[in-house]
C-alpha cells in the first residue's frame, strides 16, 4: 500500500468525524472523547504484546500526544454543540493553514513569505464568511445562536496545527505509540467526565456509533496518517489533506439535511484555496 493510499484512507475517515460528532451530540463531550479514544487505541494493543518497547516514549513526547489528541477532539466536540455544526467544522479546518502560518514559530529555520500572509488572510476571511453566514441563518430562525462555539473551533484548529508541528521537534517514535497517546488521553477524558459531567444512560446505538468513531476517525486514521508521513513526501500528503474539509462539510450537510448555502460554499472555497496557497509558498 503506497503512502498516498494511506493518506487518502486517513482523509476518508477524518471526513466522517464532524458528522459522527453531530449525531452523538447528546453524549457528554468528555465521555464521547474518552470512550472513542480508548476504542481507537485498541489496534495497537496486540503490537505492544509482541514488542513491549512499542509504547516506550519520553514523557515529553507522551505529553505532546495527549495535548494533541485530547485537546483537539474535546474542543471540536464542544464547538459542534454550541455553534452551527457546518460552519464550526469549516472554522476547525483552518488547521492545515495554521500549520503553514505558524511554522516559523515552531520550526527554526523556516520563514513566512508574502504568499503565506495572503493565504492566512484569505483563510480567516473564509472563517468570517462562515460565521456571518451562520448568524444570518439564525436571524431567519434556521440556526443555532450559540456563536461562542466558534471559539473552541478555533482552539481545536490551533491545537492540531501546533501538535503537528511539534511532532517534528521530538525524537522519532513508532507508529504504535499513537495507541498510547489515545489510551492516556481517553483515560484522562473519562476521569473528567466522572468529575465534571452528569452520568448518562447511552443506548446500544450510541455505543455502536462511539465504537465506529473510535475505530475510524479517532483511531485508524491516526495510524494511517503516521504511516503516510513516514513513507512519503510530506508536501504532497499535506496538500491531499485539504480534501478533508470539503468532504467533511459535504457529508455534514447530508447528515444535517441543510442545503448548500452561498456562505457555506464560499467559505469552503476560500479556506481550501488559502490552504493550498499556503503549502505552495515555499
Amino acid at each position: 500500500m503506497s503512502s498516498t493510499a494511506y493518506a487518502i484512507a486517513a482523509i476518508a475517515l477524518w471526513a466522517t468525524l464532524a458528522s459522527l460528532g453531530t449525531t452523538l451530540a447528546q453524549v457528554p463531550p468528555f465521555l464521547l472523547t474518552g470512550a472513542a479514544l480508548i476504542v481507537g487505541s485498541m489496534p495497537s494493543w496486540p503490537l505492544v504484546l509482541r514488542d513491549r518497547t512499542a509504547w516506550r516514549v519520553p514523557p515529553r513526547t507522551l505529553a505532546l500526544g495527549v495535548y494533541g489528541l485530547f485537546g483537539f477532539h474535546f474542543l471540536l466536540f464542544i464547538a459542534l454543540r454550541h455553534a452551527p455544526p457546518v460552519e464550526a467544522n469549516l472554522v476547525n479546518y483552518l488547521w492545515p493553514l495554521g500549520m503553514v502560518v505558524m511554522a516559523p514559530l515552531f520550526l527554526p529555520g523556516t520563514t513566512l513569505r508574502p504568499l503565506h500572509l495572503a493565504a492566512a488572510l484569505l483563510g480567516f476571511a473564509g472563517a468570517a464568511v462562515a460565521i456571518l453566514g451562520a448568524r444570518s441563518a439564525a436571524a431567519d430562525g434556521a440556526g443555532n445562536t450559540g456563536y461562542w462555539g466558534f471559539v473552541p473551533a478555533l482552539g481545536s484548529a490551533f491545537i492540531w496545527s501546533s501538535y503537528s508541528l511539534w511532532t517534528q521537534r521530538v525524537p522519532p517514535f513508532p507508529t504504535a505509540a499513537i495507541g498510547l497517546f489515545g489510551l492516556v488521553s481517553g483515560a484522562l477524558s473519562l476521569l473528567c467526565h466522572a468529575l465534571l459531567e452528569p452520568a448518562v444512560a447511552l443506548s446500544v446505538r450510541d455505543w455502536g456509533l462511539i465504537a465506529l468513531c473510535g475505530l475510524g476517525p479517532l483511531g485508524a486514521a491516526f495510524f494511517l496518517w503516521d504511516r503516510a508521513l513516514k513513507g512519503g513526501d510530506a508536501r504532497q500528503i499535506g496538500i491531499l489533506s485539504y480534501i478533508t474539509p470539503l468532504a467533511s462539510t459535504a457529508l455534514l450537510l447530508l447528515v444535517t439535511g441543510r442545503p448548500l448555502s452561498w456562505s457555506i460554499a464560499i467559505a469552503a472555497a476560500m479556506i481550501i484555496a488559502a490552504a493550498v496557497m499556503g503549502t505552495r509558498a515555499r
